[in-house]
């Protein structure tokens, strides 16, 4: 029900995603009143792999997380994350409220022993395919003992999705140099240096997109992350802005256009960032997918196939399984 668009994005994509996918199940939950009419043939045509789940309430896009907590126990965005605590569902993904979602989802499935805070996790497009980036938000202040608690989580998720034995890190800094950086990201690096993980030091703003080393996943705290991420995406909306102005100019531009078109599309295609929608909350007990409130239906669908593939990978126990690992570790040093 969440998200900017609602039904009419959610549902055709959860549609797309079932004829896609013959071993896909899915619980769309909701107000039955409004989901039942959009979707009586396919509850005909999906008997086994499509169901509903009545919820009476629906957290909004400007409500308080508290607020949302407090006095919404029926919202959809709650009983979702129910399915997920209950063993009724995979996982949970949805495009509504960020902070009513992250402090639904920390209530509702609590925390993996050795984790002091959940962290966001996406991915962006580089020139050497895409890196993960966490924390995108859901910690402004960290400690060096958090951002070395999300390295663990991060490389854990990259190498269970992307097949990479030991994913290369990068601790987001204002240079590679050891003495640059703030306290903080310095004692982090203490951390990480020391650890068993594939640490490879400092890196700037530029990795995350070019940069002259490839870097499977690069951390840095919420507040940081954040804000490289919404520059990201500025800078990609500029870029194809300017570009548009610049071909409609006059007919010999236009011209111009249309013979650069293949490319043009191809690049846009590359950056797509329907292709990388899709945010993991790691440190719950339970799998959360954050699509973009802004998604159409090409964006849900991946969200959706995040989730898919988190689960096949068992993504949540192998992290509580290295969380442990990782804690058993330095315990013993």
């Amino acid at each position: 029900m969440g998200g900017d668009f609602g039904p009419q994005v959610t549902i055709p994509a959860s549609l797309d995603c079932l004829k896609n996918n013959p071993g896909l199940k899915l619980i769309l939950v909701g107000d039955e009143a409004v989901l039942n009419p959009l979707l009586s043939n396919a509850l005909k045509a999906y008997p086994s792999r499509l169901s509903i789940q009545h919820a009476s309430e629906c957290v909004t896009m400007d409500e308080s997380p508290s607020k949302a907590l407090k006095n919404k126990k029926d919202s959809s965005m709650r009983v979702a994350i129910n399915l997920v605590r209950d063993g009724l569902a995979d996982a949970c993904v949805s495009a509504g409220n960020t902070g009513a979602l992250m402090a639904t989802a920390r209530f509702v499935l609590k925390m993996i022993p050795g984790i002091d805070r959940p962290a966001i996790i996406s991915t962006l497009p580089s020139i050497y395919g895409h890196t993960h980036v966490l924390d995108l938000g859901a910690n402004v202040d960290c400690t060096a003992e958090h951002l070395f608690q999300f390295a663990v989580m991060g490389a854990e998720l990259v190498k269970a999705v992307e097949n990479i034995d030991r994913p290369k890190i990068g601790l987001l800094n204002i240079g590679e140099e050891d003495v640059k950086g703030n306290e903080q990201v310095k004692s982090a690096a203490k951390l990480l240096e020391n650890s068993s993980l594939n640490y490879i030091g400092y890196v700037e703003g530029d990795s995350l997109n070019a940069g002259h080393v490839k870097v499977d996943l690069i951390v840095a705290d919420g507040f940081v992350g954040n804000v490289a991420l919404k520059s990201i995406e500025g800078a990609a909306k500029m870029i194809g802005g300017t570009l548009r102005q610049s071909f409609d100019k006059n007919l010999f531009t236009k011209l111009m256009g249309l013979i650069a078109y293949p490319a043009l599309r191809s690049f846009k295609n590359r950056i797509d960032p329907r292709l990388y929608n899709g945010a993991s909350f790691l440190g719950l007990r339970g799998l959360v997918i954050k699509s973009h409130g802004g998604a159409d239906i090409l964006a849900f669908k991946t969200a959706i196939q995040l989730a898919e593939i988190e689960v096949k990978k068992d993504v949540i126990k192998k992290i509580s399984e290295q969380v442990e690992q990782s804690l058993a570790s330095r315990a013993s040093v």
